[in-house]
């Protein structure tokens, strides 16, 4: 595993202020904020790594903004401007508590945006703690951050994948202005049991995005740019290195200090057989002394045999690069898992959309990687 990483996961709380159906946080609940003592350890590492390359730290909870403007500034002062490389800072929000305060502050401190929002429709699974709806409250908040000037992009949750809801994300997230859109078919992960299993939709749910995304290029698609560039690496013959490399860190931090180098869903869950995942407390070792130990830490090391194991056998390793191991152990209980649900609908079926809609394009028939 590399010993560095361009992205750190912050928890600043686990509290979230909305009950969505299909969340898989099992403390949303929990009021709690993260100390400056541990975004001082996490600081500390991201100022060195910041001398080798740029570094961006997600404020990912929860929902970050239930700590409020003071307590969230209180923490982005503790981190430096970067050194040879900047530190910039992103948050993942729900937009229901924006306000003119936090479009202050997303605004001064430069902060990146995106909003957790699925899309038009009734029946929307994203209530409030009262069985509500919350999609009017991201909206408003959406347009005060539209009213500042303030770019976002979006993440929406998909249940139902169909060609027909393929278009209507398009389109709606378009018209709001939305820069990148990145989509989440709903995954058995953490409290959630809920997946999907449905090849056919889910192939022509990608397959009508990519057509969307070709004949419409206002607003990028998170999940086609990444399978894009893997195939544009495949046809100049480099996407046999990447299989090579090391498997990337995506280090999450706890509110309470706790640090997940890999799969950052796993935070928060235990393990019969390995306990808490983690790999100890920031405050203690420093984030690059807890991704220094974590290989030595055994379901990190089953999830490395795990990683290895997709290397033998996936023919798309290097476009999925191992795929995660939240998903392999909430699925098969294990964290050297290969094939997984996420990994067939949102990277194997991805691929065999995308090649559907290049045979509609061109009228010809495109080889799959398993051919």
């Amino acid at each position: 595993m590399a010993r560095s990483s361009s992205l750190v996961l912050l928890q600043p709380t686990p509290l979230c202020n909305l009950d969505c159906h299909y969340c898989y946080l099992p403390s949303r609940g929990l009021a709690r904020v993260m100390s400056h003592e541990v975004a001082d350890a996490v600081a500390e590492t991201v100022g060195s790594w910041s001398r080798h390359h740029p570094v961006t730290v997600l404020w990912h909870g929860g929902e970050p903004l239930t700590m409020g403007v003071s307590r969230m500034r209180a923490l982005l002062d503790r981190f430096p401007p970067g050194r040879e490389h900047p530190v910039r800072h992103a948050v993942q929000t729900n937009a229901s508590l924006i306000d003119e305060a936090w479009c202050r502050l997303f605004r001064e401190r430069r902060i990146e945006v995106s909003v957790s929002v699925d899309g038009p429709g009734p029946g929307s699974a994203r209530v409030d703690r009262g069985g509500r709806d919350a999609t009017d409250r991201a909206l408003r908040g959406i347009g005060l951050l539209k009213d500042h000037g303030i770019a976002f992009g979006a993440i929406a949750v998909v249940s139902e994948p169909t060609a027909r809801k393929a278009a209507e994300l398009h389109q709606w997230f378009t018209a709001l202005g939305c820069r990148v859109l990145g989509v989440n078919l709903v995954e058995r992960k953490g409290v959630n049991t809920r997946t999907v299993h449905d090849d056919e939709n889910v192939a022509e749910f990608w397959a009508a995005l990519a057509a969307c995304g070709r004949t419409d290029r206002r607003m990028s698609l998170r999940d086609l740019e990444h399978a894009w560039r893997y195939v544009r690496a495949e046809l100049a013959g480099v996407a046999g290195r990447w299989a090579g490399l090391p498997a990337d860190p995506l280090p999450m931090v706890t509110w309470d200090g706790q640090v997940v180098p890999l799969s950052p869903d796993l935070a928060g869950f235990s393990s019969p057989r390995h306990g808490r995942f983690g790999v100890g407390d920031v405050r203690e070792l420093g984030l690059a002394g807890c991704l220094a130990r974590a290989e030595e830490t055994p379901w990190v090391a089953e999830a490395l045999a795990g990683v290895d194991a997709c290397r033998a056998v996936c023919d798309l390793f290097a476009y999925c690069r191992g795929g995660q191991a939240a998903n392999k152990y909430f699925e098969t209980g294990r964290l050297d898992a290969t094939e997984t649900v996420f990994c067939r609908n949102s990277r194997r079926l991805l691929m065999e959309g995308l090649m559907r809609d290049a045979e509609r394009v061109t009228g010809k028939a495109c080889a799959r990687p398993t051919d």
